[in-house]
């Protein structure tokens, strides 16, 4: 055992290796998407008969009872029933984790770049600079003033990016939201 996690003592030429995981993997996989790596009694969510008989088939192959499992899923399945797809993993050790099974598709290239902005600030800030361009971009020439100008284009921008700045901050405190890099293994709700 390490870290209270137990090890499971599995016959490592029987493995699939494209399916062994470090735990940095799995991080980097979880912040990309923002998803979450628990042990599966925190998960409320149903486990596909598929996947109990590929943990079946796994412990009689290699003649031992599975424990420790782990789930790679969204937020919301870790507190109430969902249709999003997780990952089951069994740790098999020094950090490295062996996935099971997988379904669903929550690791959607459309997911990724959906979950982009909450990688961490500086994406957002990004984000934020982007839409309110695109919204100066918007805005009609001659609205405030007669003459078009660029001072008056970048005064305009830099409202709209705190318009839409203080609606992200607002959002983001209000809702209790955080970044993927610290909500990846938290098992606390407001993370």
């Amino acid at each position: 055992m390490s870290n209270g996690t137990p090890n499971n003592s599995f016959n490592f030429d029987l493995l699939e290796s494209s399916r062994i995981y470090h735990i940095n993997d799995i991080k980097k996989i979880c912040i990309d998407y923002r998803l979450r790596f628990l042990d599966s009694k925190y998960f409320k969510g149903d486990i596909p008969v598929e996947a109990l008989s590929k943990v079946k088939a796994l412990e009689k192959e290699h003649d031992l009872k599975i424990k420790g499992f782990k789930i790679i899923a969204p937020s919301k399945l870790f507190k109430l029933e969902d249709k999003d797809d997780p990952l089951l993993f069994a740790p098999i050790g020094n950090g490295y984790h062996y996935l099971i099974h997988q379904w669903g598709n929550d690791l959607h290239p459309l997911r990724k770049i959906i979950m982009w902005p909450f990688k961490g600030m500086v994406n957002l800030t990004i984000l934020v600079l982007l839409l309110s361009f695109l919204v100066t971009l918007l805005i009609p020439d001659g609205l405030f003033s007669k003459s078009n100008s660029t001072t008056e284009f970048w005064i305009i921008n830099f409202f709209m990016f705190k318009c839409i700045a203080s609606v992200v901050i607002f959002y983001g405190f209000a809702l209790g939201k955080n970044f993927n890099p610290a909500i990846w293994n938290s098992k606390y709700f407001n993370s």
